[in-house]
C-alpha cells in the first residue's frame, strides 16, 4: 500500500484534498486570480469533474473507528489545527474547505474560515476572544449591527468597550489604548474604510500603539476589510492579525448569497474554529460553491466597478446640488487621510458617500428618482446600489452618535456596479433634477 493510499483510507486528509496544488510555473509564482481557477481541488477525487460538485450531505463516513476518534479530536480541540478529515457539516465540508483555501490566497493568510454571514463571522470572532470583564477597543463608526453587538449584546454579559474615530492620529489612539490597558483588552477591532463615512483607519499606527503600550500579551488586531478587500487593501501587511469579510459583498458579487469570512494566522483561526464548531456558524455547501464561482471573476468585477466609480464621482463632485463626495480618490493631498491611503491602499474602491445639499427630503427625492441604480442596502454587487444610512442601516444608532460620526440626513451611500459608466452618469444626472 502506498503512503498516499494509506492516507486516504485512514482519513488522514479530507477526500477533496489535492495531492498537489499548482502555485508556481517554473520560477513564477502564480497570481491569486489564476489560482482561483483550481487551487485546493483535485478533479481526480470527484470523478474528473472540472468544477467541485456540491456536497449536499450532513455527515461523512469514517473509514475506521480510530479515524473517527482522530477526526473528533480535531474538532474538539484536542488535536489543534482542526479535523484531520471530513466529519459533519457543522464542522467542515469539501466545498467550504476549498473555499477557505482560496480565501487565504489573496492576502497571504495562513488560514481562513467561512461563515453563514458577515455578522456570524464577527459574532463568532468576538465570542471566541472575549469573556466577562474584558474590553474591546474599536474604531468608529462601525457597521451598525457590529456596534449593536458590542454595546448592547456583549455589554449585557459584562464586556466593555472604548472607541476612537476612524481617522484618529497616533496620539489619539495612544490615549484610548492607554486608558483601556488598565483592564484586560481582549481585542482591538477596526473597520476601514468606516461604514458609511469612508474614513480610513491607520492600521500601522494602531499596531505601533498596541505594541508600545502592551508589554506582555498583546491583544490581536482584527479589521473588517469588506469595502476594499482583497483587491484594494490587504491589512495583514500593515500589522493586522485577523481580517474579517462580509463575503456577501465583493467576494460573492452578484447579490444572490449571504456569507462571511475570517482570515489570519493558524493560531487565531484555530481559536475561532473551535467556537464555530460549537455554535454552528459555518456557511452551507451551496453557498460555498457559489462563492467559488464568484472568486473566479473577483478581480474582473472589482476592477470594472472601480473604473466606473472614478468616472461617476468625477461627474458628481462638480454638480451644483452636491455638497461633497466622500470618495477615497478625492482625498486632499497632504491630509492625514491621503497619507493613510497611500500607505494602505492600492485603489479607491467603488463604494462612496454622497452628501447632497439639503437633508432627508432631498436625499429621499434623489433616491426615489433613480432608474438604473437600485434602492437597496448592501454593496459590492454587479449592479449599482444606493441607500440612506441614517434612515436605514444606521437607524438604530442614537442620534447624538450619528451626528458625532458624520452620519447625516443628507448622506447617501452608493456602491457602483459593472454597468456602463455613461449610463450611470445619466441616471444620477436625471435623479439630481428631482432634488
Amino acid at each position: 500500500m502506498t503512503d498516499e493510499t494509506e492516507a486516504e483510507l485512514t482519513g488522514a486528509t479530507s477526500r477533496r484534498r489535492p495531492k498537489a496544488s499548482v502555485d508556481k510555473v517554473g520560477d513564477r509564482k502564480l497570481k491569486p486570480s489564476t489560482m482561483m481557477m483550481g487551487h485546493g481541488y483535485d478533479p481526480v477525487l470527484s470523478e474528473g469533474s472540472l468544477k467541485p460538485p456540491i456536497f449536499l450531505t450532513s455527515t461523512f463516513v469514517f473509514p475506521s473507528a480510530a479515524a473517527g476518534k482522530r477526526h473528533f479530536e480535531g474538532v474538539t480541540g484536542k488535536r489543534p489545527g482542526g479535523a484531520d478529515g471530513l466529519v459533519y457539516s457543522r464542522f467542515n465540508g469539501p466545498n467550504q474547505e476549498i473555499l477557505e483555501d482560496r480565501l487565504g490566497i489573496w492576502e497571504g493568510a495562513e488560514d481562513a474560515l467561512a461563515f453563514s454571514s458577515g455578522m456570524s463571522a464577527i459574532a463568532t470572532l468576538f465570542l471566541s476572544m472575549v469573556k466577562p470583564g474584558d474590553t474591546i477597543v474599536h474604531s468608529g463608526p462601525l457597521y451598525a449591527a457590529t456596534e449593536t453587538l458590542i454595546a448592547r449584546i456583549l455589554g449585557r454579559f459584562g464586556v466593555h468597550w472604548l472607541d476612537f474615530p476612524a481617522g484618529a492620529t497616533r496620539e489619539e489612539i495612544d490615549a484610548v489604548l492607554s486608558k483601556a490597558a488598565s483592564g484586560n483588552v481582549a481585542l482591538i477591532y477596526l473597520e476601514s474604510p468606516a461604514n458609511p463615512t469612508n474614513a480610513l483607519v491607520d492600521v500601522e499606527a494602531v499596531a505601533a500603539s498596541r505594541d508600545a503600550i502592551f508589554k506582555g500579551a498583546k491583544p490581536p488586531i482584527a479589521i473588517d476589510n469588506t469595502f476594499l478587500g482583497p483587491l484594494w487593501a490587504q491589512p495583514l501587511r500593515q500589522g493586522a492579525d485577523i481580517v474579517v469579510y462580509s463575503l456577501t459583498k465583493y467576494a460573492g458579487g452578484h447579490s444572490d448569497l449571504v456569507a462571511g469570512g475570517v482570515l489570519g494566522s493558524k493560531e487565531h483561526i484555530n481559536t475561532i474554529r473551535l467556537m464555530r464548531n460549537t455554535i454552528g456558524t459555518i456557511c452551507d455547501p451551496n453557498t460555498a460553491w457559489m462563492l467559488l464561482r464568484s472568486l473566479e471573476t473577483l478581480e474582473l468585477r472589482m476592477s470594472r466597478a472601480g473604473e466606473n466609480a472614478v468616472k461617476v464621482c468625477e461627474f458628481l463632485r462638480t454638480h451644483p446640488k452636491v455638497e461633497h463626495v466622500g470618495y477615497l480618490g478625492f482625498l486632499e493631498e497632504g491630509s492625514r487621510q491621503a497619507d493613510i491611503y497611500k500607505r494602505h491602499c492600492t485603489g479607491a474602491g467603488s463604494t462612496f458617500s454622497l452628501y447632497l445639499k439639503g437633508g432627508e427630503k432631498e436625499a429621499f427625492a434623489f433616491l426615489d428618482a433613480l432608474k438604473i441604480a437600485k434602492l437597496a442596502v448592501s454593496l459590492g454587487g454587479t449592479e449599482t446600489l444606493a441607500s440612506h444610512p441614517a434612515g436605514m442601516t444606521h437607524l438604530s444608532v442614537p442620534e447624538a452618535r450619528k451626528q458625532a460620526l458624520g452620519i447625516t440626513d443628507n448622506l447617501v451611500r452608493i456602491s457602483i456596479g459593472v454597468e456602463d459608466a455613461d449610463d450611470l452618469i445619466s441616471d444620477f444626472e436625471e435623479a439630481l433634477k428631482a432634488v
